[in-house]
C-alpha cells in the first residue's frame, strides 16, 4: 500500500470481537468480526437497532474501552487508551453545569496543556464556527437542547480532531431543532471550515444515515456484525423527496427486515431461541394500535415500512420493534420492507376486549417461550408462585442482566395483558392469581 492510501485511511479497524464479560456464566457477545475503514473527507454512519453494539464500537475506537479481540488504528497508529487524534459528541450533550459555555469548550484543551491565551482564543473561534456566538458567558442550564449540543459539538472542534465521532448526536432534540443543527453540520463540512478530517456517525435513523454520509454500514443485532455497506453518492445537499433518496431509503429497509426475516423466520428479528430470546419492552397499547391502523384505510392490512414510518413520524427504532413484535407473535409478516397483518391481527383489530386479550394470550403461550416456560413453572408448583430472581437467573444464562431485565418487562407486560399470569413488583413474585 502506497503513503499516499495510508494517508487517506483515518481510522481502521480490523476483525474487533467485544465480550460481555458474565461473572460465571459465559460471556456474551456484543461484535463479531467487525472491519472498518473510514477514509479522508467523508462522513459515515454505523447504522442499527439497539443492541447492535455501535455505541460500543465508537468506544472502542476513541480509545474509550479496550476491544476483546482485533485491532483499531487511527492514522496508522495503534489504538491503546484514549486516542489523541479523536474527539467525540455524545447523545447526553455531557456538558458540565458549573462552567459557562466558554469554559465548557476550553476544558479539552486545558486537559492539553495550552496556553490559556491560545485556549481562549480558539474556543471563541469554535463558539464562532458553530453559531454560539454571544453565548460565552451562559451556562448549560439557559441553553435549550439545540444549543447544549453546539456546545458539544464547539468542545469536540477545538481540539483539531483528525476524525469526530457522533453517538446519535441529534436523538435527544425535537425534530426541528434536530434538523437545523443536522443541516448547519454539513454546510460546514461541505465548505471545508471544520478542523476535521473524517466523521464516524452513529443513528438508527435510517433518514439521516442517508441525508449525511458517503456510506452507510448497516449492523445486526445481538451480536453486532456489518451485514451491509451502502454507497450514498448524492450531491449535497441532499432532498428527502427526491425519487434517488427515496429509493435507497427503501433499499436499506428491505436489507433490515430481510435479514431479521432469513435469520430467524420463528422468532421475528429477535436473536436466540428457546426462553432465551431476547425481547423488546413493546407495550401492547402499540402492538394493538398497530394493528389497528393497518387494518383500517388506507393500508387495508399492508404497508411500506417507511411509509409507514414517515406517515407516523417514527424511527426505526421506534417502528421496528413494534413490527417484529407482531411478527413474533403471528400479527404480522415483515419482510422486503413491507409489513402485512396475518387474519388473526385481523380478528384482534375488530375484536371486543374479551376476545382481543384471548387472542393474545393464545399467541403469546404458542410462541413466545419464556411466556409458556413460566406458566408452566407456576402450573407445576402447589402454590403456583414463584420468584421472579429465579426466571432473572435463567435468563442471564443466555444474555446480559440489562437485556434479561428487559426480556422479563416486556413477559410481565403482555402476560398481564392476556391474563396469563400475574406479578406482583413488590415482593417480586409471580403467581397464578388473577388468571382463571
Amino acid at each position: 500500500m502506497s503513503a499516499n492510501a495510508l494517508d487517506r485511511d483515518v481510522v481502521t479497524v480490523r476483525d474487533v470481537r467485544h465480550f460481555y464479560h458474565k461473572g460465571g456464566s459465559s460471556d456474551l457477545l456484543v461484535l463479531d468480526h467487525v472491519d472498518l475503514t473510514l477514509h479522508d473527507n467523508e462522513i459515515v454512519s454505523l447504522l442499527g437497532r439497539s443492541g447492535s453494539g455501535k455505541s460500543t464500537l465508537l468506544r472502542i475506537i476513541a480509545g474509550l474501552m479496550p476491544a476483546s479481540e482485533g485491532r483499531v488504528a487511527i492514522r496508522e497508529r495503534l489504538v491503546s487508551g484514549p486516542a489523541p487524534d479523536v474527539a467525540m459528541v455524545f447523545q447526553s450533550f455531557a456538558l458540565f453545569p458549573w462552567l459557562t459555555v466558554l469554559d465548557n469548550v476550553e476544558i479539552g484543551l486545558e486537559a492539553q496543556g495550552v496556553p490559556a491565551p491560545e485556549r481562549r482564543r480558539r474556543a471563541l473561534a469554535a463558539i464562532d464556527l458553530i453559531g454560539l456566538d454571544g453565548f460565552e458567558s451562559a451556562y448549560p442550564k439557559e441553553l435549550s437542547g439545540g444549543m447544549r449540543q453546539r456546545v458539544g459539538l464547539a468542545r469536540a472542534l477545538v481540539v483539531h480532531p483528525a476524525v469526530l465521532l457522533m453517538d446519535e448526536p441529534f436523538s435527544a432534540l425535537d425534530v426541528l431543532t434536530a434538523e437545523t443543527l443536522r443541516t448547519d453540520l454539513l454546510d460546514l463540512w461541505c465548505e471545508g471550515r471544520m478542523p476535521i478530517r473524517a466523521m464516524l456517525l452513529v443513528t438508527h435513523n435510517i433518514e439521516e444515515a442517508v441525508l449525511m454520509s458517503d456510506r452507510i454500514l448497516v449492523f445486526s443485532s445481538n451480536p453486532g456484525r456489518v451485514i451491509a455497506e451502502i454507497k450514498v453518492t448524492l450531491p449535497q445537499p441532499r432532498n428527502r423527496l427526491d425519487p434517488a433518496f427515496r429509493q435507497i431509503v427503501d433499499d436499506i429497509y428491505a436489507r433490515m427486515t430481510a435479514r431479521a426475516v432469513g435469520n430467524a423466520p420463528k422468532e421475528g428479528g429477535f436473536p436466540g431461541t428457546g426462553i432465551g430470546m431476547i425481547l423488546p419492552h413493546v407495550s401492547t397499547n402499540l402492538l394493538a394500535g398497530l394493528m389497528e391502523t393497518l387494518s383500517g384505510p388506507p393500508y387495508d392490512g399492508r404497508a411500506d415500512l417507511p411509509a409507514l414510518a414517515s406517515a407516523l413520524q417514527m424511527e426505526v427504532d421506534e417502528l421496528f420493534p413494534i413490527a417484529e413484535t407482531l411478527q413474533l407473535l403471528r400479527f404480522a409478516e415483515v419482510e422486503g420492507g413491507d409489513i402485512h397483518l396475518t387474519d388473526a391481527a385481523r380478528r384482534f383489530a375488530t375484536g371486543g376486549v374479551d376476545e382481543r386479550k384471548r387472542l393474545f394470550a393464545q399467541n403469546l403461550m404458542a410462541y413466545v417461550p419464556a411466556v409458556s416456560h413460566i406458566r408452566r413453572i407456576l402450573d407445576d408448583r402447589p402454590s403456583h408462585k414463584a420468584p421472579r430472581a429465579r426466571f432473572q437467573d435463567e435468563l442471564e444464562d443466555f444474555m446480559s442482566p440489562e437485556f434479561a431485565d428487559r426480556t422479563l418487562h416486556a413477559v410481565i407486560s403482555w402476560a398481564r395483558y392476556g391474563e396469563v399470569f400475574a406479578y406482583d413488583e413488590g415482593a417480586g413474585v409471580f403467581s397464578l392469581e388473577n388468571p382463571s
